[in-house]
C-alpha cells in the first residue's frame, strides 16, 4: 500500500493548492462584483470545461502511465496559476474587478482552466486504485480518497476565506504557485510500479473513444443508468454549488465563511473514515440511493429559518454524506469494468454528470438574481412562503433549495423502484 499512500498524498497537496485558489477565487468574484449571476458563471464554466475534457482525459489516462499523466497535469496547472499571476500583475485593477470587462474573464479563465487540467489527475488517480488496492479492500481504499479530498476542503476552505480577507488575491495566487511548484518537485519522487500499460487494441490512434466508453458502460447491466442517475442530481447539485456561497457570505464575513467551512469540512474527513473503516456494505448501489435520500432531506431543511448555526449544521452533515456516495460509485465501476477501459469509462461519466452541473447553475444564477431573490423581497412573496421559510434577507435562495431538493427526493424515489438499480445490483454481487 505504500505506493498507493504516495500517490494519495501528492494528490492531496496539489488538490488542496488548486481548491485553495478556486475558493479564493469564487469569494472573490462575489465580494468584488456582489453578483451571483457573475459567481454561477465562474462556477457552471468550471464544470462545463471538465465535461467537456473529461472523454479525453479519460483516453490519455488508458493511453499512458499514470504518472506521466500527473506530470503532465501538474506541469500545466502551475503554468496556468503563473499566467495568472501576470494577469494579476499587469492589469489595470479597475478593470480587473469588473465582471463586464475582458480582463476579469481572461484572469478567471486562466486559474479555471488550470483547475480544470488538474482534473486529469483525479481519475488517473481512480485507476491507481485498481493497480494498486486488493479488490476486496478498494471501498476502503475510496473511502481514504475521501478523506483525504475532506482535508483538502478543510484545509482549503479556511485559508481561501482569510487569504482574500487579509492579504487579498496577489498574496493568494504567490501562495498558490509556490505550493504547486512544491508537488511537481515532490511528484518526480513518487513512484506507481505499472510495469505495462493495459493495452486495448480498441485505442490505437484514437484522441477520443467514446463508442468504446459507451460500449464499456452498456455492457455492464444497470451502469448507464446508475450515470444517469447520478446526472440529475447534478442537476441538483449545480442549484447549490451557484447558491451556498452567496447565501453563506449573506450569514457570515468571508474571513468567517472560510472559518465555517473549514469547520464543516470535517465532516468530509469522517465520511471517508466511515468508509475507510466499515466500508459500503454488500451492495454500494443501494448505499449511494439511501445517502442520495439523506442529501435531498438535508437541503429541504438547513435553510428553512435564516439562522447560521441551522446552516453550519446542515452543511456539516452534508459534507459526511457526500464522500459515502462518491465512494460507492468509484467503487462499483472498479468493480464491474476491465482495467483497460476504466480510464475512458470514468472519463465518459464524470462528463455526462459534471455537464449537469453547469446546465443548472448557469439556469438558477438567472432566475435567482432576476426573478426568484427579488420576489422574496417584496411583500407578497415574503406572506406566502413566510410560514415555510421565515424571514430574512436570503429568502428567495432558501426557496431555490427546497424545490431543488424536492426534485432530487422524487429522483431517488423513482430510481430505487427501477430495474436498472436491480440489475446493477445483482451484477455487482456476482462480478
Amino acid at each position: 500500500m505504500k505506493p498507493f499512500y504516495q500517490v494519495l498524498f501528492n494528490t492531496l497537496i496539489a488538490n488542496v493548492t488548486t481548491s485553495y485558489l478556486w475558493f479564493a477565487l469564487t469569494f472573490w468574484v462575489y465580494l468584488e462584483t456582489r453578483s451571483v449571476l457573475a459567481t454561477a458563471i465562474i462556477g457552471g464554466a468550471y464544470m462545463l470545461f471538465v465535461s467537456i475534457f473529461s472523454i479525453i482525459f479519460g483516453t490519455i489516462v488508458d493511453h499512458n502511465r499514470k504518472k506521466d499523466v500527473m506530470m503532465f497535469s501538474s506541469i500545466f496547472t502551475f503554468a496556468m496559476f503563473l499566467l495568472a499571476g501576470l494577469i494579476y500583475l499587469l492589469s489595470p485593477k479597475d478593470a480587473l474587478v469588473d465582471w463586464q470587462s475582458w480582463l476579469f474573464w481572461a484572469f478567471g479563465g486562466t486559474i479555471l482552466i488550470g483547475g480544470v487540467i488538474e482534473n486529469m489527475r483525479n481519475i488517473a488517480l481512480s485507476t491507481t486504485v485498481t493497480i494498486l488496492v486488493p479488490k476486496e479492500g478498494r471501498d476502503k481504499a475510496n473511502g481514504l480518497v475521501g478523506t483525504v479530498q475532506g482535508v483538502g476542503f478543510m484545509v482549503t476552505s479556511v485559508f481561501s476565506g482569510l487569504s482574500i480577507g487579509l492579504l487579498g488575491m496577489g498574496w493568494t495566487l504567490a501562495i498558490a504557485i509556490v505550493c504547486m511548484g512544491a508537488a511537481l518537485v515532490h511528484l518526480l519522487f513518487v513512484q506507481i510500479p505499472e510495469k505495462r500499460i493495459v493495452h486495448d487494441p480498441e485505442l490505437d490512434g484514437k484522441k477520443i473513444d467514446i463508442k468504446g466508453s459507451m460500449a464499456a458502460i452498456r455492457s455492464v447491466p444497470g451502469l448507464f443508468w446508475l450515470i444517469i442517475f447520478t446526472t440529475f442530481n447534478n442537476l441538483v447539485g449545480g442549484v447549490f454549488m451557484a447558491l451556498m456561497d452567496p447565501y453563506g457570505l449573506t450569514l457570515f464575513s468571508v474571513e468567517w465563511w472560510g472559518v465555517v467551512l473549514g469547520i464543516t469540512s470535517t465532516g468530509f474527513i469522517l465520511g471517508g473514515l466511515i468508509v475507510a473503516k466499515f466500508g459500503l456494505g454488500k451492495n454500494p448501489v443501494r448505499t449511494m440511493l439511501l445517502v442520495n435520500i439523506g442529501i435531498a432531506l438535508l437541503g429541504m431543511t438547513f435553510a428553512i429559518r435564516e439562522w447560521w448555526l441551522l446552516y453550519v449544521i446542515g452543511i456539516w452533515l452534508f459534507m459526511v454524506i457526500m464522500p459515502i456516495a462518491e465512494a460507492a460509485e468509484q467503487t462499483i465501476i472498479q468493480r464491474v469494468v476491465p482495467l483497460k477501459r476504466q480510464g475512458r469509462v470514468f472519463g465518459l461519466a464524470q462528463a455526462i454528470e459534471s455537464a449537469s452541473t453547469p446546465i443548472s447553475a448557469f439556469m438558477i444564477g438567472p432566475i435567482a438574481e432576476f426573478m426568484i431573490i427579488p420576489y422574496m423581497r417584496t411583500p407578497e412573496g415574503q406572506a406566502a412562503f413566510k410560514w415555510l421559510l421565515g424571514e430574512g434577507e436570503a429568502r428567495g435562495i432558501a426557496l431555490v433549495f427546497v424545490l431543488a431538493s424536492l426534485v432530487m427526493l422524487v429522483i431517488v424515489a423513482v430510481a430505487f423502484m427501477s430495474k436498472p438499480y436491480k440489475k446493477l445490483s445483482a451484477y455487482y454481487a456476482k462480478s
